[in-house]
C-alpha cells in the first residue's frame, strides 16, 4: 500500500523506520511488515523496528499546520499528548501529559534532541519541565513519539512516552531567517492586558567534503498574562471596620467551591530568551559519523504584579491590612498575596557521539552528553509592597551547579546482514549511565532585586545515578510475523542528600537498589490492509532527587519526609489494529489501540500530617483506555488532508493507605476524554489552509477529587479550542504565514490560566 507520509500529521507506527520526506519531494513508499521504507532525510533515533505505536511529524508538516513558537508546539496535534504551555516561552511549567499521566508528572516521559536528554531528571512536577528551549521550532527536521515503555533501550521514565527530536544537518549550503510576531487579549476577573512579543530565528549551515556544520540562534521577547491571582478566603476575614477600606476585589469560588476574594494578578512574566546552537559533524567513512553539539540558553524574566484594589482616594493597595465588604484581611500574612519575582538563568548543553550506520551485520554508537545549570537564580522580596518595588530585603534561590550527565555505548547486530526477510534478527544491546545532581541554596539578601545572599536560609542537595544494561531482539520469524523480546537491568543509587536551614546542614543516608524490566511485542500482517500489534512492558520509575530529599529540620533530625520512598512500578500493555484505507478509496491509515496500565507505588504529594504534605507512595493506580488515530490524504478532493485522534481513559486510584479518601477517585490531571482534529487544504503549490481543534474533558487536581470547580484559579478545567493557520509561499525563497491559536477564545485552566485568543504572523526567507 502506498502512503504519502508528507501529507499526514502523525504518521502511523509502521511508517517510522525512516523519516517522511519533505512536502515538496513526496516520494512514494512501500509498505512492509511493521515498517515503511522511504528515502531522503534523517531517520528517527527511536527503535522503530519494534512493532509498537510510534507517531511523528516532519518539518514540512509543522511549517504548514502549526503556529509553532516553541519546540513543544510540534506535539500539539499528536494523539493523547498535551503540553501545559501557559504562555509563549514558558520555561518552567510546560509539562508533557500522556495517555495515563497528567501534567503534574514530568518524570513519566522522556524528551531527547539528537540523542541528548532534555527531560529534567532533578524532580517531578511543573518546575521540572523538559528543557524545550534548547530546540527552536525552525531547526526541527522531525519529531517522533514512542508510546509506552516497550523498548529496553529507555529507562522507566519512558512509561508515558519517549519524544525524539531530530534537528537539521545540511547537505549543502543553506541559510534561513524567520521573523515572527504575536499578540493577544487577556480578560479574566479584573485583569485586562494585551500579551505580545516577537521572535527572530537565524540559521545557516553547509557541508564540505567530510565536514558538515550548523549554526543557529533565536531570540524571543514575550509578555504574558497574569498566571497567579492573590486571594483570601471569605471566611478568613474578621468582621468589623479594621483595615483600609478598598474596592476592586472580585468575589468568586475556588476549586473546592469555597467563596474567596481575588485581589490582583501576579507572575505577569516579561521574558527574554536567547538560544544558540553549534553542531559539527565529521564522516570518518560513508558509514561512521562523529557529531558534536553545543547549545546555550539564556532566560531573563521579570514577574510583575497588578493589584485591583483601590483605597478611598483611588490609590492602588498592594498589601497590609485591608477591609473588603466589612471584613478585614491581612494581605501580607501568612504569605504575600501579590509577590513580584526576578529570574536569570543560563544553561549549557554539550553532546558528543560517534555512530556507525551501515545497516549491515553490525552497527555501534558511543555517546555522552552534559546539561549544566551554569547560573540559575530567582529572587523574591520579603518586604511588603509597594516598598519592595524599590528593593529591600528578600530571598535568592540559586540552583547553579545543578544538571545531569549521560553516557551510552550501544550496538546493533543483524546476523543475516539485513533487518528484512524471514528469519532476520535485529539485536540491540548496550550500557547506559545517567547521573543527576541537584544543588539548591536559598539565602537572605538585603536587596532582593540584585543583591547577593548574606546569610543562609535553607539548602537542598542530592545526587542520583542510574546504570543500565539492556538487550532486545526483534525477530521476523515468519513472512507475516515479527516479534521483539527485551530485558533491561538497572542499578540505581542515591547519595549526597542534604537538607539545611539557617544554622545547620544535615545528611540523608545513601540508597541502592536494582531492578529488571522485561519487554515484549508482536505484530501480524493479516492482509495487505490489516496489521495487528500487541506490546507489553514493565517500567520502574525511580524517585528523583527532589522527591527523595525533602522535609524539615527539628533539632538534629530531618522530619516530615519518607526516607524509604519506593520507585513507581508499572506494567503497561497495548493492543493495536491498523487498517490501510485503500479499500475505502482513501490514501491513509486508521489505528485503534486499547491500552492498559497498572502502577504500584505511584509518587504523589499527599498529607503526611494535618499540617504537612510530602511526596509519598500511592499504593495502586489502574488505567484502561482506547485511542483511535486517523490520517488520510486527498479526502473528498485533491489537497484536503485530515488527521485526528480520540482518547478515552479511565484512570482510577485503587489503593492508597496514606489517603483512603482518594480510593476510587480519578487520577489527577488525567481526563476521561481527549481529542484532536487537523484539516489542511492545499488548493495549489503556494497556499495551505489549516484548521486544528483540541479537546480535553473534565479533570481534577487533587487525589480525592475535592476540586470540582475547574474554571477557577488553581483549578483544572475541560477545554475545547480551535486553531487556524494560513501559509503562502511567495516564491522559492520567501513565505509568509498568519495564524490564530484559541480562535474561539476559550478561557480554560490548568492551575494557571491558559492563553486566550492569540494572533501569530510570520515572514520567512530560505536560501
Amino acid at each position: 500500500m502506498a502512503f504519502p507520509l508528507s501529507a499526514s500529521l502523525g504518521a502511523p507506527a509502521w511508517a517510522q523506520t525512516a523519516p517522511a520526506p519533505s512536502a515538496d519531494a513526496a516520494p512514494g513508499a512501500e509498505r512492509a511488515l511493521g515498517a515503511i521504507t522511504v528515502t531522503g532525510g534523517r531517520p528517527t533515533s527511536l527503535p522503530a523496528q519494534i512493532p509498537t505505536t510510534i507517531e511523528g511529524t516532519t518539518h514540512a508538516q509543522i511549517v504548514e499546520t502549526v503556529n509553532a513558537t516553541d519546540s513543544e508546539d510540534a506535539l500539539k496535534y499528536l494523539p493523547s499528548l498535551v503540553v501545559r504551555k501557559r504562555y509563549i516561552g514558558d520555561f518552567n511549567h510546560a509539562v508533557l501529559a500522556t495517555r495515563a499521566s497528567g501534567t503534574g508528572n514530568s518524570a513519566r516521559s522522556m524528551v531527547y534532541a539528537d540523542g541528548i536528554m532534555l527531560s529534567n531528571p532533578l524532580g517531578n512536577g511543573a518546575t521540572y519541565a523538559p528543557r524545550w528551549g534548547m530546540v527552536s521550532p525552525e531547526e526541527i527536521e522531525r519529531v517522533d513519539v514512542l508510546y509506552g515503555p516497550f523498548s529496553a533501550a529507555y529507562p522507566g521514565n519512558s512509561v508515558g512516552a519517549v519524544v525524539d527530536y531530530v534537528t537539521r544537518m545540511p547537505e549543502k549550503f543553506e541559510a534561513h531567517v524567520k521573523l515572527s510576531g504575536f499578540v493577544s487579549n487577556f480578560d479574566l476577573y479584573n485583569s485586562h492586558s494585551s500579551p505580545a512579543g516577537q521572535q527572530l530565528d537565524l540559521s545557516l549551515g553547509s557541508r564540505s567534503g567530510d565536514w558538515s556544520w550548523w549554526l543557529s540562534a533565536s531570540r524571543t521577547q514575550s509578555k504574558g498574562q497574569a498566571l497567579v491571582f492573590g486571594n483570601r478566603l471569605l471566611s478568613a476575614g474578621t468582621l468589623g471596620n479594621a483595615g483600609t477600606p478598598v474596592a476592586g476585589a472580585v468575589l468568586g469560588l475556588n476549586p473546592s467551591n469555597q467563596p474567596w476574594w481575588l485581589v490582583g494578578g501576579a507572575t505577569i512574566y516579561d521574558t527574554t530568551q536567547e538560544q544558540a546552537k553549534l553542531k559539527l559533524a565529521y564522516d570518518f567513512s560513508p558509514t561512521v559519523r562523529a557529531t558534536y553539539t553545543l547549545g546555550a540558553w539564556n532566560n531573563t524574566t521579570h514577574g510583575s504584579v497588578d493589584t485591583w484594589l483601590r483605597d478611598p482616594l483611588g490609590q492602588p493597595v498592594y498589601g497590609g491590612r485591608v477591609n473588603i465588604a466589612g471584613r478585614s484581611y491581612n494581605l501580607d500574612a501568612p504569605s504575600g498575596a501579590l509577590v513580584p519575582t526576578e529570574t536569570r538563568l543560563t544553561h549549557y548543553m554539550h553532546g558528543l557521539s560517534v555512530k556507525s550506520h551501515s545497516g549491515g551485520v553490525f552497527d555501534w554508537e558511543v555517546a555522552a552528553s552534559l546539561f549544566d545549570y551554569a547560573s540559575d537564580t530567582s529572587r523574591t522580596p520579603t518586604t511588603p509592597l509597594p516598598g519592595a518595588f524599590l528593593g529591600g530585603p528578600g530571598r535568592t534561590t540559586d540552583m547553579g551547579g545543578s544538571g545531569w550527565r549521560t553516557f551510552k555505548a550501544a550496538g546493533t547486530w543483524r546476523p543475516t546482514g539485513s533487518a528484512e526477510g524471514v528469519g532476520a534478527h535485529v539485536v540491540d544491546f548496550g550500557f547506559q549511565q545517567d547521573t543527576a545532581k541537584l544543588r539548591t541554596s536559598v539565602g537572605n539578601t538585603l536587596d532582593w532585586i540584585g543583591g547577593p545572599p548574606v546569610t543562609p536560609f535553607s539548602a537542598f542537595n542530592g545526587n542520583t545515578r542510574l546504570q543500565s544494561l539492556y538487550l532486545q531482539d526483534t525477530w521476523r520469524f515468519a513472512r507475516d510475523w515479527k516479534t521483539t523480546l527485551g530485558l533491561r537491568h538497572e542499578r540505581w543509587e542515591a547519595w549526597g542528600g542534604q537538607l539545611g536551614n539557617a544554622t545547620r546542614l544535615l545528611d540523608f543516608a545513601p540508597r541502592k537498589n536494582s531492578y529488571d524490566s522485561p519487554k515484549a511485542a508482536i505484530a501480524w500482517q493479516a492482509t495487505s490492509d490489516w496489521l495487528f500489534k500487541a506490546s507489553t512492558g514493565r517500567a520502574v520509575r525511580m524517585p528523583t532527587v527532589s522527591e527523595l530529599y525533602q522535609g524539615s529540620i527539628d533539632g538534629n533530625r530531618i522530619v516530615n519526609t519518607d526516607p524509604n520512598l519506593r520507585p513507581e512500578r508499572s506494567w503497561t500493555t497495548e493492543l493495536s489494529a491498523e487498517r490501510g484505507l485503500d479499500g475505502w478509496g482513501l490514501d491513509g491509515v486508521l489505528r485503534t489501540t486499547l491500552f492498559f496500565e497498572r502502577t504500584k507505588d505511584a509518587l504523589y504529594s499527599q498529607a503526611l500530617t494535618n499540617l504537612v504534605s510530602t511526596v509519598q507512595n500511592v499504593d495502586a493506580i489502574r488505567t484502561r483506555g482506547l485511542e483511535v488515530a486517523l490520517n488520510a490524504t486527498d479526502v473528498g478532493l485533491r489537497g484536503l488532508d485530515l488527521g485526528g485522534s480520540l482518547t478515552l481513559a479511565s484512570s482510577k486510584i485503587t489503593a492508597n493507605r496514606g489517603f483512603p479518601a482518594s480510593v476510587g477517585q480519578q487520577q489527577p490531571r488525567v481526563p476521561k476524554v481527549r481529542a484532536t482534529l487537523l484539516a489542511t487544504y492545499r488548493p495549489d503549490a503556494n497556499w495551505s489552509y489549516t484548521l486544528g481543534m483540541r479537546y480535553s474533558g473534565k479533570q481534577y487536581g487533587t487525589l480525592d477529587n475535592s476540586d470540582p470547580n475547574g474554571f477557577a484559579y488553581m483549578g483544572f478545567s475541560k477545554f475545547f479550542v480551535a486553531d487556524l493557520r494560513v501559509r503562502y509561499r511567495i516564491d522559492r525563497q520567501w513565505s509568509a504565514s498568519f495564524g490564530i491559536d484559541n480562535l474561539n477564545n476559550n478561557k480554560y485552566w490548568a492551575f494557571h490560566p491558559y492563553p486566550q485568543r492569540t494572533y501569530v504572523g510570520e515572514l520567512k526567507f530560505d536560501l
